[in-house]
């Protein structure tokens, strides 16, 4: 087992990784002030796992919610229904949420511990390669509208997180790359080492070789730790972990949250974002061409929907948190590992990237 540290002062928490931890409940009760717990799990992930863990919670009076499965139910309603388990259940404010699942059981679960009574202590158990190495590090929370993704939220951290990477065993090969996506973020906003280790290590990772797998969480909770440490509510540097979300939440809102998993529009985000980058001449052709081909290499879609021309592109890019006095920020490429915020950018160059990938998408 690894364990590195989310550096938040009195808020501080363990990030904990390695096979089998979902069975050491000396993990998990130190991290449980009172006595009461809801595990949240979801309608995939509780036949798998949802025993081993309530077999680490003896002692505890522990009740459950599954969720039903895919992005399409992150909603406030579904939210609700978390809100109505803890009241007819009597939880106070000393209650712990336990997330056993991936990115949506963790966002829906933390929201919810963000907001009941004002807060209460919330748990992830990521199970997933997307939500271990990204969205249950660093206490962003929250649920979609069909306006925009992730438009509702809370930054709420959690109290521990604990990444058992044998639960990944499971995971079927498409959700296995959308995570992917969000590893290799991190090696193209500030980790060109990490890029290149990637490079190299890509039909391990694919394969599920357990060594790579450990060090690829690893790497990638390391560099979060350091930049939630650093900008916890996202006034400046975090906001360069939204690398290709911009383009990647306008496609999952535009298709209809589920037909494209998080990840998958993620890394089709990045490449239009490292298109963009070199239109600007900021990236050079050499690394735009290994942007693609690492994308390609983890079987992460290459082209948009067909649907979606630069009109709607930008429609849908225009409802963003990243979005300042009518200004779209993108987060775009300077090299590799090396990246910025910013809003002084050609807009004819963006329109000829959306462009450019809407012909490509259309066959032209």
């Amino acid at each position: 087992m690894q364990t590195l540290t989310v550096d938040l002062g009195d808020r501080s928490y363990p990030i904990h990784i390695g096979a089998g931890l979902l069975d050491r409940a000396e993990l998990l009760t130190p991290h449980i002030p009172g006595r009461q717990v809801l595990v949240v799990s979801n309608e995939t992930v509780a036949p798998l796992y949802l025993e081993r863990q309530l077999a680490a919670l003896d002692g505890f009076r522990v009740e459950t919610v599954i969720l039903p499965d895919g992005e399409q139910y992150k909603t406030l309603d579904t939210a609700n229904t978390l809100y109505t388990a803890l009241l007819q259940h009597r939880f106070d404010r000393r209650c712990t949420l336990i997330a056993l699942g991936g990115g949506v059981v963790g966002d829906i679960t933390g929201f919810a511990a963000a907001t009941y009574q004002r807060g209460v202590h919330f748990i992830q158990v990521p199970t997933t390669l997307l939500a271990q190495v990204d969205s249950s590090v660093g206490g962003k929370t929250g649920v979609n509208h069909p306006l925009g993704k992730n438009m509702i939220g809370a930054f709420h951290q959690p109290r521990c997180v604990l990444a058992d990477t044998e639960t990944l065993n499971t995971l079927d090969d498409r959700q296995l790359s959308a995570g992917v996506a969000e590893v290799i973020k991190y090696g193209l906003i500030r980790d060109a080492g990490f890029f290149a280790w990637l490079e190299q290590r890509m039909p391990e990772l694919l394969g599920r070789d357990p060594q790579t797998l450990a060090e690829a969480i690893e790497r990638s909770c390391r560099n979060k730790a350091e930049v939630v440490a650093a900008d916890e509510r996202e006034s400046g540097q975090r906001a360069l972990l939204n690398l290709g979300h911009t383009f990647g939440h306008a496609i999952e809102a535009a298709m209809g949250y589920g037909a494209w998993l998080h990840g998958e529009a993620v890394g089709t985000g990045m490449l239009m974002a490292a298109d963009l980058s070199h239109r600007l001449g900021w990236l050079g052709a050499d690394e735009l061409a290994r942007v693609r081909a690492i994308t390609a290499q983890a079987r992460l879609p290459l082209r948009t929907p067909p649907a979606l021309d630069a009109d709607g592109f930008l429609q849908w890019m225009a409802v963003d948190k990243k979005v300042q006095d009518g200004r779209l920020r993108l987060v775009l490429l300077k090299a590799i590992g090396d990246s910025v915020i910013t809003d002084d950018y050609d807009p004819g160059a963006l329109r000829a990237t959306l462009d450019a990938f809407h012909a490509e998408a259309r066959g032209q």
